[in-house]
Order: C-alpha cells, then sequence, then structure tokens
C-alpha cells in the first residue's frame, strides 16, 4: 500500500516535535495529536492486511480551505473516506446519533459526534470530486474505525460503516475481495489528481459579478449538512472581468440662497439682537 501523507507539522520521518505537538493542539483541537496516533495504529494494520494496489491519502487539506480529510484510501474496486477516532467506553450509533452508554444503559449525546463529523466530511470530498470532475467509478463509503480495544460500540442502522478495533482485519479482507476495476496504476493516478486536480475553466468569463456576495469555501462545503439537493460549490464562483464603466453623472449644482431670503435672514437676525439688548437694558434698570 502506497502512503500518501500530508499531516502538517510533522517532521520529514514523520515525527511530532513538543512544540509542534502544542501549536498542532491551539490550531486543530485537543483531539488532534491522540487521533494522529490512532491514525497511525490503524495505517501500520492496513498495510500489513492490504494487497498491492491500494493507496491512502493521510490528512489531506482540501485546498483554499480549512478543511483536512483524515484519511483516503484508494483501492482496485473501492473507495473509502476513513475516520479514526480514538475513544474508549460504550457508545451506541443510531443514524447520525453518537451516544454514551452509561452502567445503567442511559444514552446521552457526546460532546463530539464524529458520525456527523465524518458525513459531513464524505460530502465535502464528493463535492471536491464533482468540482473537479474527478470521476470515481465506486461509490463512495465513509468508514469510522475505533483504534482502542476498550471501545465497545452499538450500531443500528448507521449512516456510515462502524468498524470496532478487532474488526480490522475483516473490514480490510472485504476491500482485497471487491471486483477490481481500477489497476494499480489507476489507482495511483487517481490519487495524484485529487492531490493536483487540473485547472478549471472558467466559464462566462464576461458576465457581470454576481450581486450576492459568494459563500467562503468552507461555509459552502457544510452547507451541504443541511440536507438541501441546492448546495453551493466548494469554491466561490469565477472572477468576471469588470464590466465597462458608465460615465460619471454629471454634478449638480447646489441650490443657493436668493436674495430676498438673505434679506429676510439678516432682518430676523438684527431683531433678535434689539431683543437681547432691550431685555439686558431692563435687567440692568431692574
Amino acid at each position: 500500500m502506497k502512503v500518501i501523507d500530508r499531516t502538517p507539522l510533522q517532521d520529514p520521518q514523520g515525527n511530532i516535535s513538543l512544540i509542534a505537538r502544542v501549536q498542532g493542539t491551539l490550531t486543530y483541537g485537543l483531539n488532534w495529536y491522540s487521533e494522529l496516533e490512532a491514525q497511525k495504529k490503524i495505517i501500520a494494520q492496513l498495510d500489513r492486511m492490504l494487497d498491492k494496489g491500494f493507496v491512502l491519502i493521510r490528512n489531506f487539506n482540501l485546498p483554499d480551505s480549512e478543511i483536512f480529510i483524515p484519511i483516503i484510501l484508494i483501492g482496485p474496486g473501492s473507495f473509502n473516506v476513513i475516520f479514526v477516532t480514538p475513544v474508549k467506553g460504550h457508545y451506541e450509533v443510531k443514524g447520525v446519533e453518537w451516544n454514551m452508554l452509561n452502567d445503567k444503559g442511559e444514552a446521552t449525546p457526546a460532546k463530539r459526534n464524529p458520525i456527523d463529523l465524518l458525513v459531513k466530511l464524505t460530502r465535502a470530498v464528493q463535492k471536491y470530486l464533482q468540482i473537479h470532475k474527478i470521476n470515481v467509478s465506486v461509490p463512495i463509503e465513509p468508514v469510522l474505525i475505533a483504534s482502542d480495544p476498550g471501545a465497545n460500540i452499538d450500531s443500528l442502522q448507521p449512516a456510515v460503516r462502524v468498524v470496532r478495533s478487532d474488526a480490522v482485519k475483516p473490514f480490510a479482507s472485504t476491500l482485497n475481495a471487491a471486483s477490481p476495476i481500477l489497476r494499480a496504476e489507476q489507482a495511483l493516478a487517481l490519487a495524484d489528481l485529487i492531490i493536483e486536480p487540473q485547472p478549471r475553466e472558467e466559464k462566462n468569463p464576461t458576465a457581470p459579478p454576481q450581486a450576492e456576495r459568494p459563500l467562503s469555501r468552507a461555509q459552502a462545503i457544510f452547507k451541504a449538512s443541511e440536507g438541501t439537493n441546492q448546495a453551493p460549490a466548494l469554491q466561490s464562483l469565477p472572477k468576471a472581468s469588470p464590466a465597462k464603466q458608465a460615465p460619471p453623472p454629471t454634478p449638480r449644482k447646489r441650490a443657493g440662497l436668493s436674495v430676498s431670503q438673505m434679506l429676510i435672514l439678516a432682518a430676523m437676525g438684527l431683531l433678535g439682537c434689539c431683543i437681547i439688548v432691550g431685555a439686558t437694558y431692563f435687567l440692568f434698570l431692574s
């Protein structure tokens, strides 16, 4: 299996220093480093179990966005978006719900929902492939893998495929047994195309810019999570050439006061001064 590692803040040997660990935690969150370690564990297992022809892209940052796809696994007959979680304890999955179970079997929603996150990441990948016209001939399947044996997960019609730590080998066997559609060189070419897609051709370059402000790339991706079929594109609209500027309007002359209006204002001012002087004189006599 070929691994293309795009993990940020690591050295060429794949190690992360203490300073880089602190920086990554401040930038990407408290779960960042523990999830990286969980990824290493699962990737090492998949590397031993999968046949030749598989390509794994790790922590790929979608261009012009802050979205990282943890693992994209491309095989001869499969395409998986994988999220590895290091959680421990008893959990249940219902659709996109991710609940913790206590000793009494009572379920409470967990603070962090990896199922919902994985669904959104998969939609982001699908939108990214659609924008860059990258054809994937197999369905894209989201997979959640628990790396810790202490994670007990009950699944009831989950929105993603859930694989516990003791089921990684059967999962790899399923991928190996999938009907091959791509050859090894084709899978590698597909991975290279995902990392460095061909530039898109702009459509209607002379069209005037839209009056409505376009969404940011990250907002456009996660807009898809609202369940609408009219999700905006991952990238903002292409820039349009500026339209010809219209000649500036002829400046209008400011309307000034007429002579009669100025005389009336002067008379009112003089009358006001007389009243003030008379009132002052009267006060002094009093």
